[in-house]
């Protein structure tokens, strides 16, 4: 019987979508959350010294998205073939175009900058990679409401995620999108996710 281990901070960040593709697969696992003072001492165990960290039948796989598409493969969420697959990874491509910016928001100290920064972002930038999105949920999705194939896929989970941390800076942000914000609607609709996510733990990110 197949074991996993996912190891991460006690936050959303890079481990969630792996989270939430457990959730919609029903797969049990061992969600392990380290303290930022706990974390020094388990530094070495990992293959490349951060987290997160997946170990699966006692190999431990780095890197976020490298475990999100292994797990999704796992449970029949990468997609149904190999251009659908082709699909979800482009759709992911584009969701990963709007993060630079957005962690330039978080590391600018100046409070003022901070706030331009923002500003800017939701006003310019956010708009272009939002409609690159909606291009393609019509373009793959086959006229319903998840990005490919009329079917739930990591794609529609690693949206949901990063819409959460966008939504939690700016509530109005997908008002011009209901495509997108049906999207959103849909993943929360699914009873797995909807289980998971009512009793996750509450952190800012």
């Amino acid at each position: 019987m197949s074991t996993y281990k996912l190891y991460y901070f006690n936050s959303r960040g890079r481990a969630e979508v792996s989270r939430l593709i457990f959730a919609a697969a029903g797969q049990k696992y061992e969600d392990i959350r380290y303290n930022q003072d706990e974390w020094p001492s388990h530094k070495t165990e990992m293959p490349l010294g951060q987290m997160p960290a997946l170990e699966f039948n006692s190999t431990k796989l780095p890197q976020s998205k490298s475990i999100a598409r292994f797990l999704a493969k796992q449970f029949h969420l990468a997609g149904r073939d190999n251009l659908e697959q082709a699909k979800v990874d482009a759709v992911i491509d584009t969701i990963d175009d709007l993060i630079p910016k957005l962690i330039s928001i978080f590391f600018e100290q100046d409070e003022t900058k901070k706030e331009e920064l923002r500003k800017k972002y939701f006003d310019e930038e956010l708009p272009k990679h939002f409609q690159n999105l909606n291009v393609l949920l019509k373009e793959f999705g086959n006229g319903g409401p998840f990005f490919v194939g009329n079917h739930l896929t990591w794609a529609d989970l690693y949206f949901y995620d990063l819409s959460e941390t966008l939504l939690g800076m700016n509530g109005n942000c997908l008002e011009t999108y209901p495509r997108l914000k049906q999207n959103r609607e849909e993943v929360e609709k699914q009873p797995k996710i909807a289980e998971y996510l009512n009793n996750r733990p509450k952190t800012p990110f």
